[in-house]
């Protein structure tokens, strides 16, 4: 190679905070005293947000009106849901773009999905549409299903990734709900590192991949996941993945040790070789209406072939 091959792919020069506002089946109505009323379709919901330091704007009448509170525990992500206005259906249709899914009351304090994450969504759209041929992408550590839907919609083949039977058999209802049962998504329930791992060894090739990784998780068969331990591993098995025809690589993360920096960083250098750029910076969701307030939930890292809007 020569001295310019091996370079590593240019970072962007500053970070990006990609604002997620209110669409038709999701807005953010307020925020305030650690906590976030949000709309999900024709249901609001109060969630802890530690990070609203700052007071509500609405009155209080407006928050005790909320369909569905989350109580929090004293371990992290636990506690319970409260309905004190009787309690909705176990699970009600919402979408963005032609993408469906079933929101759900988690036992970990959100709905089956981040609303943060159609900042992303836009960009694999708008990713898998620019390609010159239909993409393949894989999406590990997948849950729901929603980027799968997303790009499998825009014209990508997808393969989608998670070791949860259950998230992937609400993967595939999703994908029923969308229209999508049809397009060629395969669902495959497995520890993402040995998926990975077993991809290398045949050969395998994708134009696009999408990591989403937890902070801590359990394979089917016990297989233990650190983030902070296991990302540098990973994210070098998954460039072995990218074909030479490649567009992006998507990197996000929710974990308070880390920034969109470090990723930033950790997907160049293991990318070197391959030109293009590397944005990073942070999703962020935005309370509708005027002046609204801004709560940043993940940090993120993207490369691509050039730079894109």
């Amino acid at each position: 190679m020569s001295p310019r091959d091996t370079a590593a792919a240019p970072l962007a020069k500053t970070a990006s905070v990609l604002r997620t506002g209110a669409w038709a089946d999701y807005a953010l109505v307020d925020s305030g005293d650690g906590k976030k009323l949000e709309r999900y379709g024709r249901f609001t919901v109060v969630r802890p947000e530690p990070q609203c330091l700052w007071r509500p704007r609405l009155p209080a009448a407006v928050w005790e009106k909320a369909d569905a509170v989350f109580d929090p525990s004293d371990e992290e992500d636990a506690g319970r849901w409260r309905f004190d206005h009787g309690r909705p259906p176990e699970s009600w249709t919402l979408g963005w773009g032609e993408a469906k899914w079933s929101a759900r009351f988690t036992a970990f304090r959100h709905l089956a999905f981040f609303p943060e994450q159609a900042a992303n969504w836009a960009w694999l759209d708008q990713s898998v549409r620019a390609a010159p041929e239909p993409p393949r992408i894989l999406n590990l550590f997948g849950y729901t299903g929603v980027a799968s839907l997303v790009c499998a919609a825009a014209g990508a083949s997808v393969t989608h990734v998670d070791a949860s039977k259950k998230a992937i058999g609400w993967a595939r209802e999703n994908a029923g709900l969308s229209g999508l049962e049809q397009k060629p998504v395969r669902w495959i329930c497995e520890d993402a590192r040995r998926y990975v791992q077993r991809e290398v060894r045949r050969g395998s090739k994708y134009e696009g991949i999408i990591l989403d990784p937890p902070k801590y998780g359990r394979g089917p068969d016990g297989e233990i996941w650190r983030l902070h331990e296991d990302l540098p591993e990973m994210i070098r098995l998954c460039a072995e993945l990218l074909s030479d025809k490649a567009q992006f690589l998507l990197l996000n993360a929710y974990a308070a040790r880390i920034s969109g920096l470090s990723l930033a960083h950790l997907t160049a250098e293991t990318l070197t070789g391959r030109g293009g750029i590397v944005d990073w910076g942070e999703l962020a969701l935005a309370e509708d209406g005027e002046n609204g307030r801004e709560i940043g939930l993940s940090f993120f890292a993207r490369w691509s072939r050039g730079p894109q809007t």
